[in-house]
């Protein structure tokens, strides 16, 4: 049969930890040829995973500008991908997930009459304000695609309450086949104040905060919890990798600075994050995609906002959804610091999202659906 052509399409630092794995399992697969484009909506951040897995995007268009908006990166993203797909005339886009650059691409396949498919589909909070624009930006990439892979059943079930249920995969998540690629026990850090820390005799929380919908009060709530906690136990260090939004490192700054066990330090590679997660005590977070890796790696994790689309690590017990109040937010750090029944349950609880095999069964999928494999893939089934 003729090869098919399969362009994975991302443009920041948590799609490409996320789509990396994926796009080079697709180019070791017989009968598709892969392509991949980044946007570079997020550049720095973004190069940094593209080196770490040694993948070279056939497009980039580079669209990332100085205090970029939901409308120029969307706009600038709809006009760089119209050339792409006309010189490259994929058969199936690949998007991921919840950001800008992945309502873009799926649009711009649509207006190109390109199949569909979305990696991490089927995530939910039925808030469209929050996570803001993620909340949407799914959503409408849902009733964009063809192909729909599930990280998990939860994800599904959302899928089906909105009546789509044809070309729908349960594969588990992505990021833990790059957590396989990235964690290694004798890693030694770039950023030295790593290589420093204590982790055997001090708890080290890793600390990251960045979403819009925190911005404001809730942000100012989240700093002077964080640094309540360095100041009520003295075996704590707090590090912070800092986003580079001006209104988060004016925040950091404001509130976190001139304490000796609050380090802040410039945004990791990927592979450094993934090597200080796998050392510290705790992660308190607002990003989603910390809350899958954590607890792959056994890491409880707190999470700094009031809802999450990920409700399957909360009823596993990996997760705590801490929301964005000061008391709470110290009083459920402080569990966790001194109680040591309640670190464990959620220490060693079992991760319920993924085995490792998500790409290869999304390859799976995709060689099933164009008639390039007898038996469709199998399903993940949870740990």
């Amino acid at each position: 049969m003729k090869p098919i052509t399969v362009m994975t399409i991302f443009g920041t630092r948590p799609e490409a930890i996320k789509m990396a794995p994926l796009a080079l399992e697709l180019s070791r697969r017989p009968g598709i040829r892969a392509l991949c484009c980044v946007t570079a909506q997020h550049r720095e951040m973004l190069d940094s995973v593209l080196d770490i897995f040694k993948l070279k995007p056939d497009y980039d268009l580079n669209i990332m500008q100085p205090r970029q908006t939901l409308s120029t990166i969307t706009s600038k993203c709809l006009l760089g991908m119209d050339s792409v797909l006309d010189e490259a005339k994929p058969d199936l886009v690949l998007v991921h997930g919840d950001t800008s650059t992945t309502f873009s691409g799926a649009l711009s396949a649509f207006y190109h009459q390109i199949p569909v498919g979305h990696v991490e589909a089927g995530l939910r909070t039925y808030d469209k304000w929050s996570p803001f624009p993620e909340e949407m930006n799914r959503k409408m990439v849902g009733a964009i695609a063809d192909l729909h892979f599930c990280p998990t059943v939860t994800n599904r079930e959302n899928l089906a309450r909105e009546n789509i249920r044809d070309g729908v995969f349960l594969t588990g998540n992505t990021v833990i086949d790059a957590l396989q690629t990235t964690v290694k026990p004798e890693y030694t850090f770039q950023e030295d104040i790593l290589n420093r820390l204590d982790y055997q005799n001090r708890k080290v929380i890793l600390v990251t905060c960045h979403r819009r919908e925190n911005y404001g009060q809730p942000m100012a709530n989240i700093m002077t919890a964080l640094r309540r906690i360095a100041d009520a136990f003295p075996d704590t260090e707090l590090v912070y990798p800092v986003h580079l939004s001006p209104v988060v490192q004016e925040a950091a700054h404001k509130y976190l600075d001139n304490h000796p066990r609050i380090h802040l330090i410039a945004p990791l590679a990927v592979d450094e994050m993934h090597n200080l997660m796998a050392r510290c005590y705790l992660v308190m977070t607002d990003s989603g995609g910390l809350q899958e890796e954590a607890p792959a790696l056994g890491k409880p994790v707190l999470v700094l906002r009031k809802e999450t689309e990920r409700p399957e690590a909360v009823q596993a017990g990996t997760v705590k959804l801490a929301g964005v109040e000061e008391e709470t937010i110290f009083s459920m750090a402080s569990e966790l610091l001194c109680d040591q029944e309640a670190y464990a349950a959620m220490a060693h609880a079992v991760n319920p999202y993924g085995d490792g095999h998500a790409c290869r069964r999304i390859a799976d999928a995709i060689q099933w659906r164009f008639g390039l494999r007898k038996d469709p893939p199998e399903e993940f089934l949870g740990q």
